[in-house]
Protein backbone atom coordinates (compact mmCIF):
# COMPACT_ATOMS: atom_id res chain seq x y z
CA UNK A 1 0.00 0.00 0.00
CA UNK A 2 1.10 3.81 -0.62
CA UNK A 3 0.87 6.34 1.27
CA UNK A 4 -1.25 7.77 -0.54
CA UNK A 5 -3.79 5.10 -0.35
CA UNK A 6 -3.38 4.94 3.75
CA UNK A 7 -4.17 7.86 3.95
CA UNK A 8 -7.39 7.42 1.82
CA UNK A 9 -8.11 4.16 3.91
CA UNK A 10 -7.26 6.45 6.84
CA UNK A 11 -9.49 9.07 6.05
CA UNK A 12 -12.46 6.47 4.75
CA UNK A 13 -12.76 5.05 8.15
CA UNK A 14 -12.97 8.35 9.91
CA UNK A 15 -15.81 8.97 8.35
CA UNK A 16 -17.35 5.78 8.52
CA UNK A 17 -16.58 6.14 12.14
CA UNK A 18 -18.39 9.41 12.23
CA UNK A 19 -21.05 8.68 10.28
CA UNK A 20 -22.20 6.17 12.33
CA UNK A 21 -21.93 8.04 15.76
CA UNK A 22 -24.70 10.63 13.71
CA UNK A 23 -26.70 7.74 12.84
CA UNK A 24 -26.44 6.63 16.50
CA UNK A 25 -27.61 10.08 17.73
CA UNK A 26 -28.83 12.07 14.79
CA UNK A 27 -29.84 14.97 17.51
CA UNK A 28 -25.57 15.86 16.98
CA UNK A 29 -26.23 17.73 13.48
CA UNK A 30 -29.28 19.49 14.28
CA UNK A 31 -27.02 21.11 17.57
CA UNK A 32 -23.94 21.05 14.88
CA UNK A 33 -25.63 23.30 12.61
CA UNK A 34 -27.56 25.73 15.17
CA UNK A 35 -23.95 26.18 16.69
CA UNK A 36 -23.09 27.22 13.23
CA UNK A 37 -25.54 29.00 12.66
CA UNK A 38 -25.08 31.20 15.42
CA UNK A 39 -21.57 31.50 15.42
CA UNK A 40 -21.55 32.36 11.15
CA UNK A 41 -23.71 35.20 12.21
CA UNK A 42 -21.54 36.41 15.00
CA UNK A 43 -20.13 40.02 13.64
CA UNK A 44 -16.45 38.61 15.12
CA UNK A 45 -15.49 35.89 12.19
CA UNK A 46 -11.75 35.65 13.38
CA UNK A 47 -11.23 31.95 14.06
CA UNK A 48 -14.69 31.11 13.77
CA UNK A 49 -14.38 27.66 12.41
CA UNK A 50 -12.22 26.99 15.32
CA UNK A 51 -15.17 28.61 18.05
CA UNK A 52 -17.41 26.60 15.66
CA UNK A 53 -15.23 23.72 16.27
CA UNK A 54 -15.14 24.03 20.09
CA UNK A 55 -18.64 24.45 20.68
CA UNK A 56 -19.85 21.50 18.74
CA UNK A 57 -16.88 19.63 21.15
CA UNK A 58 -18.61 21.22 23.87
CA UNK A 59 -22.06 20.10 23.89
CA UNK A 60 -22.30 17.08 21.67
CA UNK A 61 -20.32 13.70 21.37
CA UNK A 62 -18.32 14.40 18.55
CA UNK A 63 -14.80 15.52 19.99
CA UNK A 64 -12.30 18.06 17.31
CA UNK A 65 -9.51 19.20 18.55
CA UNK A 66 -9.01 22.82 19.66
CA UNK A 67 -6.41 23.40 17.36
CA UNK A 68 -7.43 23.82 14.09
CA UNK A 69 -3.68 22.52 13.40
CA UNK A 70 -4.55 19.49 14.66
CA UNK A 71 -8.24 19.09 12.73
CA UNK A 72 -7.95 15.41 10.64
CA UNK A 73 -9.52 15.43 7.04
CA UNK A 74 -12.67 14.57 8.20
CA UNK A 75 -12.77 17.03 11.05
CA UNK A 76 -12.11 19.65 8.07
CA UNK A 77 -14.65 18.05 6.08
CA UNK A 78 -17.52 18.10 8.35
CA UNK A 79 -16.57 21.79 9.71
CA UNK A 80 -16.48 22.39 5.83
CA UNK A 81 -20.20 20.50 4.93
CA UNK A 82 -22.27 23.10 8.07
CA UNK A 83 -20.56 26.44 6.38
CA UNK A 84 -21.60 25.25 2.93
CA UNK A 85 -25.22 24.03 4.50
CA UNK A 86 -25.29 27.15 6.37
CA UNK A 87 -24.57 29.82 3.91
CA UNK A 88 -26.54 27.71 1.25
CA UNK A 89 -29.69 28.27 3.98
CA UNK A 90 -28.91 31.63 4.23
CA UNK A 91 -29.13 32.33 0.33
CA UNK A 92 -32.40 31.14 0.07
CA UNK A 93 -33.91 33.77 2.56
Amino acid sequence: MTSSEIQKTRVINELRGFIKKLLQDPKILEQSLEVTRRRLGDADQTDVMARIANEISETTSVHIPEDPADHSEADRLFLELLKEVVKEEQALY
